[in-house]
This record gives C-alpha cells, structure tokens and sequence, in this order.
C-alpha cells in the first residue's frame, strides 16, 4: 500500500479525538497521535489525553512514550511515528494521525530527517544564565553575530527559540533555515488527506475551551500536577506545557488557585489563535465546521464524503 495517511487536525478542545475516533471506526484502522504533550507518561488529564473509555477500543500510538523529565524532539517524534505508519500500511490500513502540533505533523509528512535536531544541556543552560544575568537581549545578539537573516525573524523575548537556533548552529555549523532546507524532502514521504475540524464561531470555541477546563479540574487536574511537581518530573518541555505550567505559582504559593485558571483559560485561547493561525497557512486542509453536539454526524459525513472524493 502506498504512502497514505489520513490526518485530523484543528484547534484544542475542537474535536479532534472524537472525529478521528469515529472515524477508525468506520475504516477499521488505527490513530496516530500528534500531539506534543501527549507523549509524556502521567500527564493525562491536562494534555486532554483520550482516556480508554473516549478511545473506543481503537488501538492509540504515540502516547506515553517518554517520561516528562526526559527531553523529546521532533525528530524522535518522526522516527516512531514514522515506524508505527509503516506497520499500520504493511497490514493493509490507512493510519489516521490526530493531533493539534502542527510541527510535528508537517515533519512527518515531509519524511524529514533531521540532523542537529537534540538539544545541548550545557548550551542551553549557559544561554540561559547569561539571559537571566544580562537580559534577553544579549542572548539575541549572539545569534545575530552568527545568523543575522534568522536572529530578524525572531523577537528577543522569543528566548526559547533564539536559543533554539544557536544550538542548532552549534551543532551543525548552519543556520536554522539552512537546516531546514537541507532536510526538505523534493517530495513528501506520505501523501496525506487533511480535514481540519472547529466550530465555525470563535465563542463557541471559547466556550468548549473553559467547559474543558473545569472538567479537567473535576477529574483531578490539580492533583496529577501536584503529583509531577512533587516528585520533580515537571522540567524542562513539560514544565512549558500549558494546562501544568499555569498552576506551578499555585503550589509555590504564589498565586491563588482562581488566578492562575484564568491564567490557563487566556493561554489556552491564545494557544488554539495559534494553531488556527499554523493550520490556516496550509490551503490542502478541508474544513469541518461544526457548533454543538447535535451537528456531530454531519461533520462525520462530511469528512466521510471528503475521504470518498479522494480516492479513501
């Protein structure tokens, strides 16, 4: 069977996991996630990881693959989640790959094979330090010194991904884009059906991103970060994950537990602005658009009549 994958995407609390879902169903096939906090072992109700019950008896891959301490990159993601396409095409099924990082998505589509793609402990931990000595700035010159066309393209205060860059440089004595142009595929290793799903009105959306929250709160939220916290685990990527690092001044007692919800509420609103603002740059996505539970079946028809008129 040819290079085929099928992928689910959209924003968070969008409904992904229920489309694809109901989707595998259908098709007799299994789901690849794509999401980047999902692969952490134990984050579970704060990453919206699908619990058995929501996964229906379709096998899941790609989560709790790594514990949160460790770090995990996007080359790594393509390497297993590259693996696991193979083996579900060898048995004769089109994989569904759901998620809402759009990074970790292109790249395995691309087939990219990433060179100086893992981090530099010591690095990053000296960059770090002359940030917080001399301020982001300085780090930023640095990069301008050795890459001036990538240091424009990045705000100061993008500290992560300033540092990101020198890293990069470090290892492969090439600039970020230099890189990534160097790993661009002529040709995508998979060919892929894209069907993006959200609700047409940004308040509805809103609205299903709070609704999330406190649900998440009732199932134990606090009491799972509480857990990583204690025990050291959330450092590093995992302790940037939105949903954990909102409440992080909570057990510091530093902020109230009211406070930093609204905290996780305002960044998970600018999260899904961000990944409707990647999705939306790839004109190859059909969109699904759908406000209330009650509309969920013709979203479902209408990706299946999307897969039908693409030959799936």
């Amino acid at each position: 069977m040819q290079n085929q994958l099928i992928c689910i995407v959209g924003p968070t609390a969008s409904g992904k996991t229920a489309l694809s879902v109901a989707l595998a169903q259908m098709r007799g096939t299994e789901i690849i996630s794509a999401d980047s906090m999902q692969i952490y072992i134990g984050m579970d109700i704060g990453t919206a990881k699908p619990s058995i019950t929501e996964r229906q008896g379709i096998p899941h891959h790609m989560l709790d693959i790594c514990p949160p301490e460790e770090h995990f990159s996007v080359a790594r993601y393509v390497e297993l989640a590259d693996c696991c396409a193979q083996d579900i095409l060898r048995r004769g099924m089109v994989p569904i790959v759901c998620g809402g990082t759009g990074l970790y998505l292109d790249a395995l589509i691309a087939g990219n094979t990433f060179c100086g793609d893992e981090a530099l402990p010591e690095l990053r931990h000296t960059l770090n330090q002359i940030a917080a000595e001399q301020g982001n700035l300085a780090v930023h010159a640095m990069l301008e010194k050795v890459d001036p066309i990538g240091a424009a393209k990045l705000h100061p205060n993008n500290l992560k991904r300033v540092i990101r860059a020198l890293e990069v440089y470090h290892q492969t004595g090439m600039t970020l884009d230099a890189l990534n142009e160097k790993n661009r595929r002529a040709v995508p290793k998979y060919q892929s059906v894209k069907i993006g799903i959200c609700p047409a009105k940004r308040e509805v959306l809103y609205e299903r991103i709070h609704a999330r929250i406190e649900h998440m709160l009732e199932e134990g939220l606090l009491a799972e970060i509480e857990t990583l916290f204690q025990q050291g685990k959330l450092t590093g990527t995992a302790a940037q994950a939105i949903g954990y690092k909102e409440y992080i001044p909570y057990f510091r007692g530093e902020a109230s537990l009211k406070d930093c919800t609204e905290q996780l509420k305002q960044n998970s609103r600018n999260y899904a602005k961000r990944q409707l603002t990647w999705l939306r740059r790839d004109a190859a996505i059909h969109w699904v658009y759908y406000d209330s539970a009650s509309q969920f079946d013709e979203a479902l028809r209408h990706s299946t009549e999307i897969l039908t008129a693409s030959g799936l």
